[in-house]
């Protein structure tokens, strides 16, 4: 099968918890990796993600090794929309 990655950032302002650490990761920019397969047979271009990592520590940390992390991309998207909730102003 034909694959594709796909790296973007996401910014958490505030410390965040992932179910597979035990320990709250800092504030900061993190790089995530996504893998994707092509679906043959379709009469159409289509992908569908065979995985999802997180590079730890954030970028532009200094100290230790880079690790990879696989992560739900759910639980990443609400630890991302809880700090967004959690850092929006109060009315």
């Amino acid at each position: 099968m034909t694959g594709r990655s796909i790296q973007t950032e996401i910014t958490f302002r505030q410390p965040f918890r992932l179910a597979q650490l035990t320990q709250l990761l800092p504030p900061g920019t993190y790089r995530v990796m996504t893998d994707e397969e092509l679906i043959d047979g379709l009469s159409f271009v289509a992908y569908q993600r065979v995985a999802t990592t997180l590079q730890i520590p954030a970028i532009g940390v200094e100290g230790g090794k880079s690790q990879y992390l696989s992560v739900s991309p759910d639980e990443l998207e609400a630890a991302r929309l809880k700090d967004i909730d959690d850092t929006a102003p109060s009315p």
